[in-house]
């Protein structure tokens, strides 16, 4: 599996540059749920999660990706 480079922009994960999962176009996946930017977990696992959506490449292989939601209490409670 290929991977891509991607800078969130926006939200808690801000300036975050991180490589994700690449689409067979070479493409970010369209949206990124990101839990725990900064590598931390809370006490007890659980946690907000935040929605991120694929916006466009800004050069040398590297994408965007934009700051949509936060879920507070995280997308599978």
């Amino acid at each position: 599996m290929s991977e891509v480079t991607v800078r969130f922009v926006g939200g808690p994960a801000h300036d975050l540059v991180r490589a994700l999962p690449a689409e067979p176009d070479g493409s970010p996946p369209t949206h990124w749920i990101l839990r725990h930017p900064d590598g931390a977990r809370p006490p007890g696992g659980g946690g907000p999660d935040h929605l991120y959506q694929r916006e466009h490449p800004v050069g040398g292989g590297t994408w965007t990706m934009r700051f949509v939601h936060t879920y507070p209490v995280g997308m599978t409670e």
